[in-house]
């Protein structure tokens, strides 16, 4: 009864999906005389709706970038460099700590050459491309296209390949493992699920608007609780009434100097966008030098509201704009909010500078105006909604000394906001000054100080004196008090999975009691001599050869975990850093299992008596080539991560898995794994 359940279960899994081999991408190559000798080629990506190739300008220790290796010819000279159009699109990918840019739907790359002789221009290209759900491995696609300062051709890829170098047809992996896989009926046929390879959801194009639409609204809220604002309300709703000598033409007063609040901040915004471009702003988001500017901008932000001084704008401006105010009619209330902007920057600018720092570090040519139409909007709002209903002016707290206070917290917010951009920096140049284990004795040092000011344990500059704490901000102390309290463990080593993006990696941590309190003496007597052997994450030993891991698993009689991974993979990280984690999943693969990590994406060139052709007709000139052939040729899918478990013949015990977060799931996998292993 039990082997018939069992059955049944394997069959469920094996049906509820199915493995394929994907191909999103179509690439179509041509060449066009564009005078003067000269000629442009153009290599155009039809991208399957979803799925995105990557941009060739990524920096180092992100995905694989698309790239062109051009062959030395006669026939022609390079003139610059590739360039690639429509504009990338980019935003910053908490997984890499970096900015990321890719192209969707259609991509076309274009090198210009002189043209000395007839011929042709050949090469090779390289990209990777993903979607939200999976990534495959990178590719590469050999080209020769006809060039001629006379016609202009256009053909397709399949037609441009150069004939393939003849090279003997040696044993692949692939085939070696084929040897060892026993027949597997359908029930064991490897499980393939949806993997969110790449950028989180959060990252697209049209979420990220909204995500700093509502940075944005959260920011003017915050304003309009700032001493420079909130005692003006009574003042501004009291002129409306008054002055409109009518409730309806207040109320319509009151919603054109709101939709005028509105039009300045967002022309501010688009304003910024005009100054610099899209491609000055996707520059900022990844250049030193704007992440360097952005960190001492907020600093002096953060000095700013902590107290030190004021930033304020030329009092000559203030007074002409409050003239032009006084002339009536709509142009009168335009300058009235105009005047409310000018009067309130000392509190407003520098949550404005913060929030156009945020939008522009994400490279999106809309951010400015779309942060600036989030901030007016919850800056417009109270002062129409008071106008229509003056009787909740009653309801309203009294100004005082609470404002301050929140103008103060908003400058520890900032600080800690600065060093975020020190370290992607720090991080992105390798200068290892601001490691884990400093980034985190700061904010713990800045939210611990901050805690201590809302109890009232120290007062600064324009505070006054309190008789007591409020309810509220006793809440908000217990909250920024907790929140310290939560980083400390991280100083040992703790994942701190909450804030992990934020943080740099944890591979930058010195002091790491963490990852050691789960060493186990089976995993420190892993002997040294195996040449493949490598520290994977969480103090776990592994594989990076497939035949010595098999081996190895051989001599201590254990199961074998195949981790298709790279080093380019997301979700590859998240899987370790969610799952791989949790104490039952690594205490299992330290005891029960040797693991053996297969990085698709490895760049390690194969000697050249290891190079072949694999049934696909792909060149294998790589370790990553090599692992990925492994992987579609007998596994028949090509995304990571991809978890198969065999025993030290390399058979199949269960049905492999994909990236899936739910912890049980994954014990089940290596249970199901031990059971068959010990059967």
């Amino acid at each position: 009864m039990k082997k018939l359940i069992t059955l049944v279960y394997f069959l469920i899994c094996a049906f509820s999906v199915s493995a394929q081999i994907e191909n999103p991408v179509k690439w179509s190559f041509s060449a066009k005389d564009i005078g003067g000798g000269k000629a442009e080629v153009s290599f155009k990506a039809d991208i399957q709706t979803g799925w995105h190739v990557y941009s060739q300008f990524i920096d180092e220790g992100g995905p694989i970038p698309t790239s062109f290796t051009f062959k030395p010819s006669k026939d022609y000279t390079l003139i610059g460099a590739v360039t690639e159009t429509p504009k990338a699109v980019s935003s910053f990918d908490k997984n890499f700590n970096m900015q990321i840019s890719w192209h969707e739907k259609e991509v076309i790359f274009k090198q210009k050459v002189k043209v000395n002789k007839a011929g042709s221009v050949a090469g090779t290209l390289e990209f990777m491309v993903c979607n939200d759900q999976k990534c495959l491995p990178p590719e590469e696609i050999e080209f020769n296209i006809p060039v001629s300062v006379k016609i202009a051709e256009t053909v397709q890829a399949s037609d441009l390949t150069l004939p393939p170098v003849e090279q003997p047809r040696v044993s692949s992996v692939a085939d070696t493992f084929k040897k060892t896989v026993i027949s597997q009926d359908s029930a064991l046929k490897p499980e393939l699920k949806t993997t969110n390879f790449q950028s989180p959801q959060s990252d697209k194009p049209g979420t990220s608007l909204i995500g700093i639409f509502i940075a944005g609204f959260l920011g003017g809220l915050l304003a309009f609780f700032m001493p420079c604002i909130y005692p003006m309300i009574p003042l501004t709703v009291s002129f409306f009434t008054k002055r409109a000598g009518s409730k309806a033409k207040g109320i319509q007063s009151a919603f054109i100097y709101g939709l005028s609040i509105i039009i300045i901040y967002v022309a501010l915004g688009l304003l910024i966008t005009a100054i610099f471009g899209a491609s000055a702003l996707n520059e900022a988001a990844s250049s030193a030098l704007f992440n360097l500017l952005f960190f001492a901008i907020l600093i002096i932000f953060a000095i700013s509201f902590l107290g030190a001084f004021e930033i304020t704008l030329p009092s000559s401006l203030v007074n002409k704009m409050d003239e032009k105010s006084n002339r009536g009619g709509l142009i009168g209330l335009f300058f009235m909010a105009f005047t409310l902007a000018l009067v309130s920057f000392s509190c407003t600018g520098p949550i404005i500078g913060t929030l156009l720092v945020e939008t522009v570090s994400k490279g999106t040519y809309l951010g400015p105006a779309i942060g600036m139409f989030g901030f007016s909007t919850a800056l417009a709002i109270p002062f129409t909604l008071f106008a229509i209903f003056p009787s909740w002016l009653k309801e309203m707290p009294k100004s005082g000394g609470w404002m301050n206070a929140v103008k103060v917290s908003l400058g520890f917010l900032e600080l800690a906001l600065a060093f975020k951009f020190l370290s992607n920096v720090d991080l992105a140049y390798h200068w290892n000054i601001l490691n884990r284990d400093i980034f985190l004795i700061i904010w713990i040092v800045i939210f611990g100080i901050w805690a201590l000011y809302l109890l009232g344990k120290f007062k600064l500059a324009h505070d006054v004196e309190v008789g007591f704490i409020s309810l509220t901000r006793l809440f908000f102390a217990m909250l920024v008090l907790g929140f310290t309290i939560y980083m400390i463990p991280g100083l040992f080593g703790a994942p701190l999975k909450g804030i992990s993006a934020w943080l740099p990696p944890q591979t930058t941590q010195e002091f790491d009691l963490y990852s050691r309190s789960f060493q186990t003496e089976s995993a420190s007597q892993v002997p040294k001599k195996y040449a493949g052997l490598f520290h994977a994450p969480h103090g776990l030993d592994a594989f990076y050869d497939y035949e010595e891991g098999l081996a190895y698993a051989k001599k201590v009689n254990k199961p074998v975990l195949i981790d298709f991974t790279g080093w380019s993979c997301v979700n590859c990280r998240k899987m370790e850093a969610s799952v791989w984690s949790a104490p039952e999943v690594l205490n299992r693969l330290k005891n029960d299992y040797v693991i053996i990590s297969l990085y698709v994406d490895d760049k390690t060139e194969l000697a050249e008596n290891e190079k072949y052709v694999s049934e696909s007709g792909k060149k294998i000139k790589t370790l990553g080539n090599k692992w990925s052939d492994l992987q579609t040729q007998v596994f028949k899918t090509n995304s990571q991560p991809y978890y198969v478990i065999v025993n030290s013949d390399g058979q199949t015990l269960v049905s492999p898995q994909a990236f899936n977060l739910d912890i049980n799931n994954y014990i089940n996998f290596l249970d199901s794994g031990k059971s068959a292993f010990l059967k």
